[in-house]
This record gives C-alpha cells, structure tokens and sequence, in this order.
C-alpha cells in the first residue's frame, strides 16, 4: 500500500513538473510569436509533436479523451470571446455574422465537399464531412489576431460574432454526418429543422441564463472580489450544460450568456477578464498540446498533397464564395470582403471535430483527421503570418485606434471612468495640434504624453507630434464622444468641428 501511494505520488510530482514546464516553454512562446507574427497555435502544436511518439517517446491516441477535452477548452474559449467582446462594437455586425455563420457556413461546406469529392475521390458522406470540418473558423485563432490587429469595428465584429457562432451549426452538422449512415433527402431535410430547433433553443438559453445570471451576480455582495470572476465564468459555463442537456446548442448558449455578462457593467470587470483570458489561454496551450500529441508526422505523408489541395479550394473559392454571397446583402465594401475570406482561420476547433469521426468509427475516420490536420497548420502558417500585412493592404486597419486599458482600480469604477491609450500614427493631422485646440468633451482630458521614451503631463499648450502616446482619462458616458473628436481632428486638423465631422455640442471650449 506505500509502495503505491509512493508511486502515485512520484507520478503526481512528474506530471507537475512536466506540466509547468511545458506551460513556461508555451509562454516564452506567445512572446516568440508577437515578435515574428507566427501563431502561437503552430508553436503549440509544435510542442506537442515534440513530447509525441515519433520525438520524445510520450504515447497518446485517445481521440475521444481529446475529444471531450477540446469540447472543454473550446468553451472556456468561447467564454473569454464573450466576456472580452464589447456590444457596442458588434452589434451592427451581428446580422451578417449570422447569416455568414449559417448559410455561408453551409455554401462552403457544399463547395469545398464537392471539391473534396473530385479531387479526391471520397464518397459524398466523407466529402461533405471533411467540408463541414473545415467550415468553421477558429474562435481562439480569430481572438488572438485581433488583440494584434486593431481592425475597424464591423470588420473586427463580424469575424469576432462569426467565430463565436460558426461552432455551433458546425459540431450538429459533423456529429449528424457522423452518426447517419443513409443520408436521403427526407432525413437531411430533418436534420436541418433539428438544427434549426437546436440552434434557437440554444440561444434561448444562453440569453436566459447571461440576462438572469447578470441580475444575480450585481445584488448579491459576494464577501471576495475574487469570488465574482468565478461566478461570471460558472454562469457561462452553466448555460453550455444546461442547454446541451436539453439537446440544444451548448456552444452557442455559452457564448451568448458570456457576450451578456461581459456588458451587463458588473463588477470587477477588468479582474473578471483578466481571469477568463488566463483560463483562456491555458486552455488553447493545453488543446494544441494535446492535439500536437495525438498526432503522428509520419502517418501525415501521404496525406499533405490531399490537404493543400483542399485548402486551396477553401481558402481562395468556397471562403470568398460564402463571405460574397452573405455579406453584399448587407452592403460590406469589397475591401472587407476580400479580408473576411482572408481572415477565415481554422486552427484546432476543425481538428478537435475532425475527431469526432474517428469516435463514431466513421470509415476513413482516420485519413480525415490526417488531411484537416494538415491542412490546419498548413493554412494557419499561410494566413496567420500575412493578416497583418493584408489588413493593411486593404486598408481595413482602424489607424487612430483607440483601447481601453483594463485597470484594477476601485475608484475608477466608482466614478464611472475610462482610461483609454493612443498613438499618434504617421500622416496624422493631430501632429502640431496644442492640446486646448483638441476641444475635447467637458471632464475628459489627457493625463499623460511619453514622447521618445519620456512621460510628461501636458500643458494646453503642449503641441502633440507623430509618436506619441497619449494616456487619456474620460467619463464612461462620454467615451465614445472622446474618441470621435480625436479621430476628427486626426482625419481634418484642428479645424475639424467646422467640417462636419463633430455634430455640434459634442465639443467643449
């Protein structure tokens, strides 16, 4: 009995070690990755291929252990993406998010099926398998690209609400293909409806629970402030159970209730995302671990030419066809289109479906986790790399971009204030403006200006210049005033109020 509880305990003390070593390497990662513009998720990946079988010996096949715990981690995932998401910025951007996530989910899986079925030969049920595994973009991909690129905000919130809902008609379409051997017309006509009823029962819970979990969590006193974060990430967690146990769409009910909590002003807001995006970020590690473990490189030969034919199909046809054919309904410029296609990343979320096949002892399971692998990291290397260059070059980049700085600060949130940061970019008209000239909204100002490395608080007469960061303090009913004025006068100079850009009254003397 000792000896066992010796061995349990030596085994405990090497996972630990193990474990925290594996996340240190992950972290000097992420820096690795913002420094070379290369995703994290190959340097994942990366890792886990390292510690698998081919490498370093570690022997993992488990796909449906995977499989459970990608379904965890992608609703952690979710989560942060709700939590993280301002309402303000996306709600313009929900209806074509919408549409893209459904109907242009469904008119890229016909066409990367169809393509699947011609080049390589697979049976229909196979081909629209492999289509619907790799219609859904990346929730955790998606994220991390715009915390790197400041985009415009529909642009940014259509591919943040698409990411977030794209998961859920994909994991019931991939799971009905799965599970059905005979897919006539009247059976997917079924089907579909069953999507459809899933999809709004969904919804239904995950709005229920976020409108009654916010109401809750604002009168209840918790005795830590420690406590908050824990209950906001519990009632986002609880809509995915609650729905999944009525058979609906867990996926879409989490993301729903978290994108509530996280703009219901509750408090402790900034330590809540803070605690989600930790709990975020663990998770992405330990999935593309995981994921870089279950993997064999050499049973992934045969497959590679399969893969980057497929994405080819995907990435310059059946990805552009859907973002065209549900976004001109509501008139998105061709310019953000084309980066809409571009930014379509997939990442671990079609890899985490791709094992759900192999459970279901799907014929030729296998040979297609191997080709949406492959073409996952493939397609991931390809894009990730180039977002920031085509953001820029389709000109969909927010250049006066304004952020918010999350600061754990009690007296900010008691008076109701924000604290916002912004570089003065190249070409801007803020260059050689004086600070009173800014006329910015009454009781907003800016605190602090670090120029060439030194920090100073500003005079009214203090001319701003190319480079500078500002550091500008505002109340929260007037930031979105604030931020407008400042991109004024970026766009048109000082003499922006008399050009229309300002409504008037927005700007104090």
């Amino acid at each position: 009995m000792i000896l066992a509880e010796g061995s349990a305990l030596d085994d405990l003390n090497l996972g630990l070690l193990v474990g925290s070593t594996v996340l240190i390497v992950a972290i000097v990662a992420v820096r690795i990755a913002a420094s070379t513009s290369l995703p994290t998720l190959l340097l994942y990946l990366g890792l886990g291929l390292l510690l698998g079988e081919d490498a370093l010996g570690i022997e993992f096949d488990d796909h449906e252990l995977t499989r459970a715990l990608g379904y965890a981690a992608l609703v952690v995932i979710l989560a942060e993406g709700g939590l993280t998401t301002s309402w303000r910025h996306v709600r313009p951007a929900m209806a074509p998010a919408a549409v893209l996530a459904t109907i242009g989910v469904g008119i890229s899986m016909t066409v990367t099926a169809a393509a699947a079925h011609l080049l390589l030969d697979l049976d229909w049920r196979n081909a629209f398998l492999l289509g619907a595994i790799v219609s859904s973009t990346d929730a955790a991909a998606v994220f991390s690209v715009l915390r790197l690129v400041p985009l415009r905000h529909r642009v940014a919130g259509i591919l943040e609400a698409e990411s977030g809902f794209n998961d859920a008609p994909v994991v019931i379409l991939v799971v009905t293909l799965s599970t059905s051997e005979h897919l006539s017309a009247g059976h997917l006509g079924r089907e579909l409806l069953l999507m459809v009823v899933e999809l709004v029962g969904g919804a239904a819970v995950g709005v229920a629970i976020g409108f009654a979990g916010a109401a809750v969590v604002r009168r209840v006193a918790f005795p830590s402030s420690g406590l908050y974060p824990i209950a906001v990430l519990a009632l986002a967690t609880c809509a995915y159970g609650a729905a999944s146990v009525v058979h609906t769409s867990g996926f879409l009910a989490v993301y729903l209730a978290a994108l509530i909590l996280g703009n219901s002003g509750l408090p402790h807001g900034p330590a809540t995302r803070g605690f989600v995006e930790g709990l975020a970020w663990l998770s992405q590690i330990g999935l593309f671990v995981l994921l870089g473990l279950l993997v064999s490189p050499s049973d992934l030969g045969d497959e590679v030419l399969a893969a980057i034919g497929v994405g080819f199909v995907l990435l310059l046809l059946a990805r552009p066809l859907s973002v065209a054919l549900t976004t001109s309904w509501f008139r998105v410029p061709w310019r953000e289109q084309a980066f809409l296609s571009w930014a379509g990343l997939r990442g671990a979320v079609p890899i985490v479906f791709a094992t759900i096949p192999v459970v279901e002892e799907v014929p030729g399971g296998e040979d297609l986790f191997a080709i949406v692998f492959v073409l996952a990291v493939f397609y991931t290397l390809v894009q990730g790399t180039s977002l920031p260059w085509m953001a820029r070059r389709l000109r969909v980049v927010e250049v006066d971009e304004m952020r918010g700085l999350d600061l754990e600060v009690a007296p900010l949130e008691r008076m109701h204030a924000n604290v916002l940061t912004m570089r003065i970019p190249d070409g801007s008209r803020l260059h050689g403006v004086e600070v009173f000239e800014l006329r910015l909204p009454q009781g907003a100002s800016i605190a602090l200006i670090v120029r060439d490395e030194v920090t100073f608080v500003p005079e009214r007469t203090t001319r701003l210049s190319v480079g500078d960061d500002l550091l500008v303090v505002c109340p929260t009913a007037l930031r979105r005033a604030t931020e407008e004025r400042l991109r004024a006068v970026g766009e048109h100079g000082r003499l922006a109020g008399w050009l229309g850009r300002t409504r008037p009254g927005r700007q104090r003397g």
